[in-house]
């Protein structure tokens, strides 16, 4: 028996190494870290309501063969425009949010046109095309908001201005629309003398309790966010059987043979990229209504890269992405990030070794992800070719 269950763990290690490497550090370092149950599924939930939207937007281009879109920081600063906006307006609450995203969304839409457009013009180099790319537009973005918002975009809120007169401050106060969304709905679970603490606190019966009478602590889960999810991951799905969907997955699998069946390669390919930047636009509105500020100039530099990394702690490949990926890698990829300071503080007595721990896994699992794939691209190129030679001398 145990020589079976040493079989079949070896089995998923081989399959599915970066996940598997990632349960086992998490697997060290929980224990070391000291946290409760409650304060871990607490802080769970609450990222993967904050980070979940973001992640999904990288299945579509994933699908379509374009690789991993690191470009979709361009969807995130277009998000980020209209919180801006926003703010300069005074417009709070869902109205808010709502608001930020019908600015966002054309910002978005032309961004993802010319990304696609000049996507189209490196095949083959996708991402490191649209990691450059997003360099560039992060410059354009940055003269914007630092030189054009209050010089020649009207800008009428002196708290969002520098001293100067023009150009956003480099911290923006999202207080208006601050977890509006992740409170629309609000929820608890609660154990029983704790949902009796939080009925006591709200006696206007704000908060939705659910009593568990095995269960210490209580927990607030972001009930309309999660609902916001559940929603994208149907349309996800239902997409995937459209027409569209079926053409994109055509072209993923092999360009020419897709483009010989007469769908238009090009233009498919620029369709996804505008549907990820668009939703990436919504998904870092989503982010950032739960973090409350804005930093103006550096929100959006880490949203690409984070959410690829979480991506490709899932499971995930450059190639081939689910829904389960997104879920399994936004668990492991926060709880390394929950964990880890706090592990490496009771360990080494220096919780910088955590951070800088983290944050070494984080580009280093996409490094190693990418050798992976090319490593076995190169093999499988390989034994066809041996295989066509093996035929060739048959005959």
């Amino acid at each position: 028996m145990l020589a079976v269950t040493t079989i079949i763990i070896a089995a998923c290690f081989v399959t599915n190494p970066v996940p598997a490497i990632f349960i086992l550090i998490s697997a060290i370092a929980i224990p070391l870290s000291g946290f409760s149950a409650s304060y871990l599924i607490q802080e769970l939930i609450t990222r993967i309501g904050r980070n979940s939207f973001l992640i999904l937007s990288l299945l579509i281009p994933i699908m379509a063969g374009m690789g991993l879109n690191f470009g979709m920081v361009l969807g995130a600063m277009a998000g980020q425009i209209g919180l801006l906006m926003i703010c300069d307006w005074g417009v709070v609450g869902i109205p808010g949010m709502v608001l930020a995203c019908l600015i966002g969304t054309p910002i978005a839409i032309v961004l993802g046109i010319f990304c696609g457009a000049v996507l189209n013009r490196a095949k083959g180099r996708e991402m490191v095309t649209s990691y450059i790319l997003g360099f560039f537009i992060n410059g354009v973005y940055q003269m914007t908001v630092l030189y054009f918002m209050g010089w020649i975009i009207p800008i009428t809120n002196p708290s969002l201005l520098l001293s100067r007169g023009y150009g956003v401050r480099n911290a923006v106060s999202l207080l208006g629309i601050r977890g509006v969304l992740d409170n629309l709905v609000p929820t608890v679970i609660a154990g029983v003398k704790d949902s009796q603490q939080f009925i006591s606190i709200n006696s206007k019966g704000a908060f939705a309790v659910i009593q568990l009478p095995f269960f210490d602590g209580a927990i607030r889960i972001p009930l309309a966010t999660l609902i916001v999810i559940a929603l994208f991951c149907v349309f996800i799905v239902w997409f995937r059987k459209t027409k569209l969907g079926q053409d994109m997955r055509a072209i993923g699998q092999n360009q020419a043979v897709a483009d010989s069946a007469g769908i238009a390669v090009n233009r498919t390919r620029v369709i996804a990229i505008v549907i990820s930047t668009v939703l990436a636009c919504y998904g870092q509105i989503i982010y950032l209504q739960n973090m409350g500020t804005l930093n103006t100039y550096n929100s959006h530099d880490q949203a690409g890269m984070f959410s690829i990394a979480a991506l490709l702690i899932g499971g995930a490949s450059v190639s081939r992405a689910s829904i389960a990926n997104v879920f399994l890698g936004v668990i492991l990829f926060h709880l390394m990030f929950i964990v880890a300071p706090m592990a490496g503080k009771n360990l080494i007595g220096e919780a910088q070794i955590g951070e800088y721990f983290r944050v070494f896994v984080s580009y280093g699992i996409i490094a190693i992800a990418l050798v992976l794939h090319a490593w076995k691209r190169n093999r499988e190129r390989e034994a066809a070719r041996r295989s066509l030679r093996g035929n060739e001398g048959g005959r």
